[in-house]
């Protein structure tokens, strides 16, 4: 007889409580942190719905389980709103300097909260970036003021022009002495408040110092700081930071200098010594996980040290809590704070999962972790550390995991207790057939290596086998499932970073074990730590050789705009499938991965539309401090660039305008390839950033002016022809269409004299028309230039992009008069040292009926030109 099927309840769901409860408890709880920060009400509100909800949670929680749950949810996702909103805004914050933080001269009595860092500032001289907690601060004409506020200070070495460099740079070599954590010192500072670059998609610089406790930004000139008598801060502190220069100083009498820069950053977490071109390989690789010190580096820790331990013999529970204990001491150790103790947690909840048989929870536990760090700090769910952090642990936990205990962790089993029969039976039964299979092979190969090696090699093979397939498959499914933070927050699809990782991760899991123990045994004995100092120098090769070949590649730079949200949601509805299917059939779970297959392939391939107007002329004059930078997008949707903003003078720095400015911003727009870049001149506050946008946009022409001798205008053509960009000279005469818009060159002359080294005038000007609205674009273009246009080409505009940042030596009566423009734009620095702009450029733009905006007070200002009037829009940002 068949039984009959009882019908399917519908309301089942109601009488079941979910599984995997702190899983879904984190996320109510993550959504209401959301909700919380984007939707203010009453406290009063929050308490009493959360009381409903707890209420009636437990009056269905005994009757109708899964409705009780729900309910629970419910009252956990309004704690998490009613959390975020009771704690302040942000980070408490000291902001009692920031009265003083004018840019004027105070003299400031402080003490070092974190050591120093060097780092180069050309060629001749270094800069050192100190953390510092204010004592006391006195400016001219006031008393002495106690005030206690945490600055980032840049202690600079003058560099004298009536000095020779070699004397320069002996007097930088004394400026090699670091500040150490706990001293006490005077100095005469300039301070300023942190700010951001004031365009959509702009890095929060001033919420990442808020984060850190730090109110000012200072700098001061080496020979006016002082050291004082005396200690100040913490023991353990101080105790802490002296273990971690310690080991920073046995790295560097173990290893060469570039080696050493790199296991600092590796093992340390010290990146101080690291060019941004090592940066730029990692990312390109898909391995920059392996540079920085990140959970990798405490799961690799961990494994060794348990692994040891209980090879040592050592039960589980004393060797769970000695590699615990290792883990917490590594930690402590390195500089990197929040996210190293992520991982620090993560593992100490693995290790004590498992200590009680509860393997399988281990997606539960993930959830246990994230809850209660988001109770500590609600905050930094908006973090993508945060958020990287945890998707890493459950997409290992709840689609890895899953899928390899099906497949090699399953067979696997058929390599133990070879010849137990008892053990065999107990087998499920392609397991068993797989024994037998491998058993023949045994026989066959027992001929050439007689039994006992017959069955090591066959062991051993699969042994490796599996080991190969758990790497590959980890690893691609990590690359799949990151695929979507990746476009998001940095703009990239590692394309290479499941074979770069391949290589990569076997050489660090054998680089970490033996730098760690080449410094312990070098404490004691230099000698002692030369085996382990080579195999660290194989490894470190190894990673490097594969790093710069594969981030070379072409393929590996492919940058990518912020998706759509309709891309984004789907993406993580496809990771949300995956782990859903992962312990479900095989057809389920096969889906699920090639959904995030898919999602991962769309991300990187599939662009997202350009958010710009059709049929209107738009110009966006980019906050780049006191550079410039615009961007120009025509009645028909082609993207000029002009300029990319950099550093001023020849400053050396790690910061890349065209890179962490300029790209950022396009990216925000849906942009991912340009049209055209032009290059007004070669100074480097212009032309700093063109290489970085040139590689991230590859714009199918580059337009140049003039060509003086400069090494910055080489590095630009030279990246042009690398990447196959199209140069073009453009000279006074040239008219052309650019997408609907009518484009003239008003300057170079063609007869122009090349200097010898760039100026101001050798500036490219523009002219683009639509209907009965222009704009006018001259670079820093000066009077000699100016009144040679306004002769030559009486030119009219509604908008005029003001040359050379607003200085009296441009904007010229001549041609403000024969402009006569409506609107005009100025990119300025704020608080810029040049006092730009003069007050004399304003008044005779206000003169003549000109409405003035400037990028350091309206940020990112952008004008659509629609042929017959001019809108202007300005972001809303802080």
């Amino acid at each position: 007889m068949i039984p009959q099927s009882t019908p399917a309840d519908p309301d089942r769901w109601l009488l079941k409580a979910p599984r995997q409860p702190m899983v879904w408890a984190c996320v109510a709880y993550a959504c209401g942190i959301l909700l919380g920060i984007h939707e203010w009400r009453p406290t009063a509100w929050w308490i009493v719905a959360g009381g409903a909800f707890i209420a009636s949670a437990g009056y269905f929680v005994r009757r109708r389980a899964g409705l009780g749950w729900a309910l629970a949810l419910g009252a956990i996702f309004l704690a998490g709103a009613f959390h975020v909103q009771v704690r302040s805004a942000g980070p408490r914050l000291d902001t009692s300097i920031q009265p003083y933080a004018d840019r004027q001269p105070v003299q400031i009595v402080a003490h070092v909260v974190k050591d120093g860092r060097l780092r180069q500032d050309g060629a001749d001289s270094f800069r050192q970036t100190v953390d510092i907690e204010t004592e006391e601060i006195r400016a001219e004409s006031r008393q002495v003021v106690p005030v206690h506020s945490l600055i980032r200070l840049v202690i600079y070495t003058p560099r004298s022009r009536d000095t020779s460099p070699e004397q320069n740079a002996t007097a930088s070599n004394s400026f090699i002495r670091v500040f150490q954590y706990g001293e006490r010192i005077r100095c005469v500072a300039r301070l300023r408040r942190p700010r951001n670059f004031r365009n959509p998609g702009a890095f929060d610089y001033q919420g990442y110092l808020a984060e850190r406790g730090i109110a000012a930004l200072g700098w001061a000139n080496l020979e006016e700081v002082e050291l004082l008598p005396g200690l100040a801060g913490s023991r353990i502190e101080a105790w802490r930071s002296r273990l971690h220069r310690k080991v920073i100083a046995k790295v560097h009498e173990l290893w060469p200098a570039r080696e050493a820069a790199l296991i600092d950053a590796m093992i340390v977490g010290e990146d101080a010594f690291i060019d941004r071109d090592t940066r730029t390989d990692f990312q390109r690789s898909g391995t920059y996980h392996v540079l920085v010190v990140s959970g990798m580096n405490v799961s690799i820790l961990a494994f060794v040290v348990f692994w040891t331990l209980r090879r040592l013999r050592m039960s589980d529970f004393p060797a769970t809590l000695l590699t615990i204990g290792m883990c917490i001491g590594y930690a402590l150790i390195t500089e990197v704070g929040a996210p190293v103790w992520r991982a620090t947690l993560m593992c100490a909840v693995y290790l004590l999962t498992r200590l009680v048989y509860r393997e399988r929870a281990m997606v539960n536990a993930i959830g246990t972790a994230a809850l209660a760090l988001l109770i500590y700090d609600p905050r930094q769910i908006l973090t993508p550390s945060f958020q990287m952090t945890f998707l890493c642990v459950l997409i290992v936990g709840a689609i890895a995991v899953p899928i390899l205990q099906r497949t090699s962790l399953r067979y696997a089993q058929a390599l133990k207790n070879w010849d137990s029969i008892s053990y065999a039976a107990q087998l499920p039964p392609k397991v068993a057939q797989f024994r037998v299979e491998l058993q023949m092979i045994a026989g066959r190969v027992a001929a050439f290596t007689g039994e006992s090696w017959s069955r090591r090699v066959v062991c051993t093979a699969m042994s490796w086998l599996f080991a190969i397939w758990e790497l590959v498959f980890l690893s691609a499914v990590m690359q799949m499932g990151l695929a979507l933070p990746m476009a998001y927050y940095f703009h990239r699809a590692t394309t290479l970073g499941l074979p770069a990782n391949l290589l990569v991760v076997p050489l660090t899991q054998l680089l970490m074990p033996a730098a760690l123990t080449a410094l312990a045994l070098g404490t004691v004995w230099v000698w002692l730590a030369k085996i382990p100092v080579l195999l660290t120098m194989l490894a470190l090769h190894g990673i490097m050789g594969t790093v710069r070949g594969l981030g070379a590649m072409q393929m590996a730079d492919l940058r990518v705009a912020v998706p759509s949200v309709m891309v984004m949601l789907l993406a993580a509805a496809a990771l949300g499938l995956a782990m859903w299917g992962a312990r479900r059939h095989r057809a389920v779970a096969c889906i699920g991965l090639a959904a995030i297959l898919a999602a991962s392939v769309v991300l990187a391939v599939m662009a997202p539309s350009p958010q710009f107007r059709p049929g209107v002329l738009e110009l966006t004059s980019i906050d780049v401090g006191e550079g410039d930078s615009s961007l120009l997008i025509s009645p028909e949707g082609k993207t000029l660039l002009i300029d990319a903003g950099g550093p001023i003078g020849a400053t050396v720095s790690q910061f890349d305008f065209g890179e962490d400015v300029v790209s950022p911003y396009l990216w925000s727009r849906g942009i991912s390839r340009l049209h055209a870049v032009a290059v007004t001149h070669a100074h480097s506050d212009h032309i700093g950033g063109i290489p970085a946008v040139l590689r991230n946009f590859r714009p199918k022409e580059l337009w140049v002016g003039l060509e003086p001798p400069s090494a910055m205008l080489d590095n630009v053509l030279a990246t042009a022809q690398s990447l196959g960009i199209r140069v073009i000279r453009r000279w006074e005469g040239d008219e052309f269409d650019f997408g609907g818009a009518h484009t003239e060159v008003f300057y170079p002359a063609r007869d122009a004299v090349v200097a010898d080294k760039a100026r101001n005038n050798d500036s490219m000007v523009l002219r683009a028309s639509y209907g009965k609205t222009s704009l006018l674009l001259e670079g820093d273009a000066e009077k000699i230039v100016e009144r040679y246009v306004a002769a030559r080409h009486p030119p009219t505009a509604t908008l005029l992009k003001v040359g050379h940042h607003g200085s009296t030596n441009a904007t010229t009566a001549e041609l403000v008069s024969s402009v006569r423009p409506g609107f005009a734009v100025i990119s300025v620095g704020a608080g810029n040292s040049f006092g730009l702009p003069r007050t004399e450029t304003l008044s005779r733009l206000g003169a003549a009926g000109a409405r003035v905006y400037r990028t350091d007070l309206d940020g990112a200002t952008t004008f659509y030109l629609d042929g017959q009037s001019v809108t202007v829009s300005v972001p809303a940002l802080q």
